[in-house]
This record gives C-alpha cells, structure tokens and sequence, in this order.
C-alpha cells in the first residue's frame, strides 16, 4: 500500500468522559472513540456496547464502580461489530443481547469482521490475547423486547438499518433517554462501511420522533438537551447524505471508484475534515456508496485483504 489506513496510525490514547446523561444513566466516551452505555437499576447494572477489548471494558468498569456496586447482569450489543462486542466477557453478564438480524451477522461475517478490525484499529485491539473469542448472545429479538433493572424498564427496539442492517436502540423511559449505538454520531465520522444509506435517514427521523432528553451516540461527546440532540441528529444526517449523493451521481454516471472518491472529498473535506476517524471512516464510506447506487442491497463482507485491495485502488 501507498501509505497506511488513517487508523493505523493513531496510537494515542484518548482522554475518558463518565456523564451522566439521566438519574442513574450514564455514557462513558472517549474522544471519538466507541462509546459504552450504563444502565443502573433497581438490583441491576445494564452495559450498552462493550468495547473491543476486555482491557477497555475495564476501563468502564472501574468508572462502574465509581457511582455502583450493584451487578452488572446485562450487557446489550447494538450491533455485531467486533470493537462494540469482544469485550463483553470482561462484564461477567449473566445475559448477553442482540437483535435476531446482528446474531445472524456474526454468524455471516464475524470473524472476518474482526480481522478486518484487527488491522485498522491496532490500539484499540491492545490486549486482544485476553479475548476469548467471538462474542455470541444468549437472548435475540426481532423488532422490540423490554429488560427490567427491578422497576426501571429499558426497551430495546430496532428502529431501522442505519449503520448495520441489525442495529437496535436502548431506550429508557422514565429519563427519557435513548442509547443510539453508531446510528447517531457526535462530531465523529459516521463508518458507512457496513451501512444503509437509503434507510439511514428514515432510521433517524424514527429516532427524532421519540423526542428525547438525551442521547449516548455511538461515538462522540454525551448529548444532553434537546438543542444537543437535534443538532446530532442533523448532523449525523447531513454527514450520510453529503457521502452518497456525490458518490451515487459518479457511480450511476459510469464513474470510476476512486473518481467517486474525488467527489466525495470535494463535498464532505470542508465540512466533515475535522471530525474524529473521518479519514479512516472515508475509503469504507464511498466503497459501500458506490455499491449501493448500483442496487448492491447488502453490504459486501469486508476482509483484511479486501480491505487492502480497496485502499490500493484509491491510491492509484
């Protein structure tokens, strides 16, 4: 390769954020990096993605520890992705939940998911020896289920394919707070790698519909009031149109992929060039852009040779 993924060479340890973004609700971010939830019940703690290594779970829990000692019994995967799910086990959850469609995902593209990840994130996978393999679920659902903490309920509902076709959402109503996964992003580049770009819209018009307090994104700062979430939303929405639109006009024009990628810097660097793992985030994003406007409906697997193979082409 010409040079490497923008990734690869971010070694630099992000600053940690614990906000409370409810009563007993809380998002642990870290500069851009994948975000983890926690939910705290009656009798109960409830983990919202589990980050890619049980050395970063740690990391959560030792800020778990700083507000609770209840247990942790549930850990909720929005989706299948390997830095959101390999380190589940360092919860020691009892339950382990995912929707039907992301336990159907890893089963497709699991491992090469993780291998592909391996590769681009190397401080993220720091410690990845203590993983101790893919990470399955133990409950699934369809459209939506409820999870009671003792009295305080969390729905867990799948709103639409946005970021993955399985994605799902936490929503707790007597905060009026919702946990979006990477279907909403703060500041940070949406990874469209694995995405919907036709549905993603509609996915978070269905989110903006429930007119919550409060957002824990996927990546980026807690979004706490309604002026935060809005914009958020507006944001992560102009990000996904401002991708495929240019993309989609080179494609369906016959266009080259890497002339798609000229055109999908000329209209997303000015905006977007300063937000966390965008250079990263952009070879996936127009790859998977350029398949979709020629009606590719599912997203091709990504693996750490293809992922090469991509990157070359671009560099050409």
């Amino acid at each position: 390769m010409a040079k490497k993924f923008a990734s690869q060479g971010d070694m630099q340890e992000k600053k940690i954020s614990f906000t409370e973004v409810g009563k007993d609700l809380w998002a642990f971010t870290a500069e851009g990096d994948p975000n983890t939830g926690v939910i705290i019940g009656d009798d109960s703690v409830m983990i919202v993605d589990a980050q890619a290594t049980p050395r970063l779970a740690n990391m959560v829990i030792e800020k778990v520890r700083g507000v609770t000692d209840k247990p942790i019994k549930h850990v909720v995967l929005t989706h299948y992705h390997a830095v959101r799910v390999l380190g589940a086990s360092a919860y020691g959850a009892s339950e382990i939940i995912m929707s039907e469609k992301a336990r159907a995902m890893v089963v497709e593209r699991g491992q090469e998911d993780w291998d592909s990840e391996f590769e681009r994130f190397p401080r993220l996978f720091e410690g990845y020896e203590s993983i101790p393999g893919l990470t399955w679920p133990t409950t699934t659902f369809n459209d939506r289920m409820s999870v009671y903490l003792g009295k305080r309920r969390v729905d867990l509902m799948f709103m639409g394919r946005a970021h993955t076709a399985g994605d799902i959402v936490a929503y707790v109503g007597d905060e009026n707070v919702m946990f979006t996964g990477d279907i909403v992003e703060y500041k940070s580049a949406c990874y469209c790698g694995d995405g919907h770009f036709g549905d993603w819209p509609t996915t978070l018009d269905a989110i903006r519909r429930w007119n919550v307090d409060a957002i824990a994104p996927g990546r980026g700062d807690a979004l706490v009031g309604k002026d935060m979430v809005n914009a958020a939303l507006d944001s992560t929405e102009d990000f996904i149109r401002s991708t495929y639109n240019p993309v989609a006009r080179v494609a369906l024009g016959g266009g080259t992929l890497k002339e798609a990628w000229d055109a999908c810097r000329a209209e997303c660097d000015e905006k977007f060039g300063d937000y966390a793992i965008y250079e990263h985030c952009l070879p996936f994003n127009v790859s998977r852009a350029y398949d979709e406007a020629r009606d590719m409906d599912t997203p091709k697997i990504w693996t750490a040779a293809r992922d090469k193979e991509m990157w070359e082409a671009l560099q050409g």
